[in-house]
């Protein structure tokens, strides 16, 4: 009966799972591939807004960091609002309210106004990607997150895949309709879906399995069993007590130098592309190509990932193969080339995401899950200013982005290094982090 009973829970998990992942995950990675778009779409804006604002290469690259700076002064209050008040009001808040303020990027007139609508939709924003790492946490066993966080994450490279065609084709199509340019339009247009999305979060999206009425109750008592209990006394339940935790701040520092190093070609990747004399459509159609090989490689990996829980050193090897491909991409003066290193540095980082953040809910749980993740996350975050700032001044300082590009590779190579630290850490009293197959 006891063997009968296990093989029972185990299918209840197995359904409970698939359903919560059909039904959660195009809701949230399309909230993602939005917030993406919203927050990035500035580069392709860049192709003729710089023109017309007359911004400096430092100019724009601090307005596209400065979104960060607002992002990161919020994210911890946020996330902690968020487990207080639910993921379906929170979330849904910052959608709306994210997506005001990005379509109000097409009312500003020079720098300064550019400054402040930036930092204004990084405010809002704050909170919306460790807010879902830990919404999504509370549903899924540890076994199914690297894959869970990599479907969710490769909402990422797939708003470039999206935000290249589309951007260029606003900017070229709507330039002068109602009196407005292109890049104007392009705001509006790609900011007001977020509005939507987030009115759709607040009517469907269940704050626990316990109120999904998809699910049964085999399956809800399955998914909210198979958490890591509070009562371990290797988890950290108490948010002071994690953000101590030196994996936590190793695991910051190395998410810091990743953001460099993503955001750093992210945000200047159209102008990289305009240096070849390409149209502005053939950029935003060519831009797309390395994100979309990105977004396959990605998933790919997390599947392996999970069958082998060797987070760590998967996480090494994809922050040295970003450094490499950033490598590559200087090595001639080629368009094959360069997009060759850079689709190559696209598929490392952002096969880091799910390890990282598979690592986290391993040794926190409660309030201690959400700070963390928020803590690690704008941490990170800040490689988003420094990142996109870094290569403009460097462009400036230099004429080239080469220079810029050398600065990212050796970013990156020092967050997978950075890394390798929590193989000898040790805390007391706290879970091990899977560093092999045989460490789970």
């Amino acid at each position: 009966m006891q063997r009968a009973s296990g093989a029972d829970t185990e299918r209840a998990l197995r359904s409970g799972v698939r359903k919560a992942g059909w039904r959660l995950l195009p809701l949230l990675g399309i909230g993602y591939l939005i917030s993406y778009i919203d927050r990035t779409n500035v580069g392709f804006a860049a192709l003729t807004m710089n023109e017309a604002l007359a911004l400096t290469a430092t100019q724009f690259g601090f307005a596209a960091g400065v979104f960060y700076l607002g992002y990161v002064s919020m994210e911890v209050p946020s996330s902690l609002v968020l487990r207080r008040v639910g993921a379906r009001r929170w979330l849904a808040r910052i959608m709306i309210t994210w997506g005001l303020a990005a379509a109000g990027t097409a009312i500003v007139v020079g720098p300064q106004s550019l400054y402040a609508v930036r930092l204004l939709t990084g405010i809002a924003e704050a909170g919306f990607y460790p807010g879902v790492i830990f919404y999504l946490s509370n549903w899924f066993p540890p076994q199914y997150r690297a894959r869970v966080f990599a479907l969710f994450s490769v909402a990422n490279p797939l708003s470039s895949v999206v935000s290249g065609p589309v951007s260029t084709a606003l900017i070229q199509n709507m330039d002068g309709v109602l009196g407005l340019s292109g890049w104007q339009w392009m705001f509006i247009c790609e900011g007001l879906p977020a509005c939507v999305l987030g009115f759709w979060t607040l009517r469907f999206l269940p704050d626990s399995p316990d109120q999904a009425r998809w699910l049964t109750a085999e399956e809800k008592q399955a998914l909210n069993a198979r958490h890591i209990e509070p009562r371990d006394p290797g988890v950290h339940t108490d948010l002071w007590h994690a953000l101590r935790d030196p994996r936590v701040t190793i695991l910051s520092i190395s998410y810091f130098l990743l953001i460099v190093g993503i955001l750093g070609v992210t945000l200047w990747l159209p102008q990289i592309l305009k240096q070849h004399a390409l149209s502005t459509t053939a950029i935003g159609w060519i831009s797309a190509v390395p994100y979309l090989i990105a977004s396959v490689g990605m998933v790919v990996w997390s599947v392996i990932m999970d069958r082998t829980r060797a987070l760590v050193g998967h996480y090494v090897v994809a922050c040295l193969l970003a450094a490499v491909g950033f490598a590559v991409s200087i090595t001639a003066d080629s368009l094959l080339i360069t997009m060759l290193g850079i689709t190559l540095a696209l598929v490392g980082m952002n096969s880091c995401r799910a390890p990282l953040f598979a690592m986290l809910p391993t040794f926190v749980a409660g309030a201690a899950a959400a700070g963390s993740i928020a803590f690690v996350n704008s941490v990170g975050n800040l490689g988003g200013f420094v990142g996109p700032y870094l290569v403009g001044w460097l462009k400036d300082t230099t004429g080239s982005f080469k220079t810029g590009l050398i600065a990212l590779a050796i970013s990156l190579a020092a967050a997978g290094f950075t890394a390798l630290l929590l193989k000898v850490v040790r805390p007391h009293q706290s879970a091990p982090i899977p560093v092999s197959p045989s460490a789970h």
